[in-house]
């Protein structure tokens, strides 16, 4: 920031943490004036009881219906499917459980909610500008039980694709929502339901939070509450991930990470607009086109991306190494790229961009170009202006 000046509105959800807390769903719902949740979430967390059965036993009888059939592509056509449950059970609030894709669609699903117009003009909508506008009645409400350490859950916003198949529209189609009534109305994080997680997805999942916090600290938009809260939760991630990554999964190693994760996700969406930044701009250029996981992607790029930053721009480099724990490095820059390799690396995460289904090097120059596009890239740290040139020599030292 080039003064001391800064505003920042947030409104944040009810924040429930720790082991065991999705016991307190009914209260939390009560605290609300909820009374009928239908649970949203994909096929594989919907039968599995160690994930599920906490969840509809915390709710007891505010529980009306599972709508267990979102996947990652994040359909449109799986938001009209969980409309039509969120009607047939009459729920006045949609509790999605797992990781950022149900809880993408149920933010889809609460924006459908209020919208009167028929499912081929929102498809036309989404095809032509990439987004489907916000009614302007009021929404469903949504609150969040992650199991993913993504951190998208304190977001007002949502991804949502469309495909010929579905009837919605004539080619395929992506892009995003964003509206501030999208941002849950609670967010209740349980250990132990994160501790049911496959490890290689909960790895995966994290380097994406871990990011965040990264961005946070340089975006153009950062102010002194978010540099607070993203220092904090680097410090928290930078260990906890390492044993993450190496030791048994319990509840004593991911009390800290998910905390951690909580925090370095606080005011990063705010009604202004979002604080991610170049890094996930090349997330979203790896990962629209092509099947690489977002985490994956974050894990291979991140240190090349940083990297690049710091030969740009001084990108807050001694702030960075004093939330990663190593303030006393002779070369700030060098030991913050260090550090995040180390965190990519003790979570197993692929080095290179020829190990995941990504693109190959004569694809680069249209990654880039939709890398330098991307909305994010306009919070780039202060003094960076990514070219296509430079965005595709990042690519081919991730190679």
């Amino acid at each position: 920031m080039s003064d001391d000046r800064f505003r920042f509105e947030f409104d944040a959800p009810v924040l429930r943490s720790g082991s065991g807390a999705a016991a307190d769903l009914g209260a939390e719902l009560a605290e609300h004036g909820f009374e009928r949740a239908l649970v949203v979430c994909g096929s594989t967390v919907g039968r599995t009881p160690a994930v599920v059965d906490p969840v509809e036993s915390g709710l007891g009888d505010r529980l009306v219906g599972v709508f267990a059939e979102t996947t990652p592509e994040k359909r449109l056509a799986t938001a009209y499917d969980g409309l039509a449950a969120a009607r047939r059970n009459d729920a006045d609030v949609l509790v999605s459980l797992g990781g950022g894709s149900s809880l993408d669609v149920a933010k889809v699903v609460s924006l459908l909610s209020a919208d009167d117009r028929d499912p081929e003009t929102v498809g036309r909508e989404l095809a032509e500008t990439g987004t489907i506008s916000p009614p302007s009645e009021p929404l469903l409400p949504v609150v969040a039980v992650p199991t993913t350490l993504a951190g998208a859950e304190i977001s007002n916003g949502a991804g949502v694709t469309a495909s010929p198949a579905s009837g919605l529209v004539a080619d395929p189609a992506n892009g995003g929502v964003s509206d501030p009534r999208l941002m849950p109305a609670a967010v209740v994080y349980d250990s132990r339901l994160f501790a049911t997680t496959p490890n290689r997805v909960l790895a995966a999942s994290a380097m994406n939070g871990f990011d965040k916090g990264i961005e946070a600290l340089y975006a153009r938009n950062r102010t002194p509450v978010t540099d607070a809260t993203a220092a904090r939760g680097l410090e928290l991630l930078a260990s906890g991930l390492r044993r993450l990554g190496t030791e048994q999964v319990d509840d004593v190693v991911l009390d800290p990470v998910v905390e951690g994760t909580m925090l370095v996700q606080y005011g990063v969406s705010r009604p202004d607009g979002t604080m991610l930044s170049i890094l996930h701009a090349f997330g979203h250029g790896l990962t629209r086109t092509y099947d690489v996981q977002q985490g994956a992607a974050h894990g291979v790029v991140a240190p090349h991306v940083l990297r690049y930053v710091f030969d740009e721009v001084d990108g807050r480099r001694d702030r960075l190494a004093d939330a990663l724990g190593v303030g006393d490095a002779s070369d700030p820059a060098a030991a913050v790229v260090e550090r995040v390799a180390a965190v990519r690396d003790a979570l197993s995460l692929p080095t290179r961009l020829r190990d995941v289904d990504g693109p190959e090097p004569d694809e680069f120059e249209a990654v880039a170009e939709a890398v330098v596009s991307d909305s994010f890239v306009a919070n780039a740290p202060p003094g960076l202006d990514p070219t296509v040139a430079d965005v595709v020599e990042v690519l081919r030292e991730a190679y």
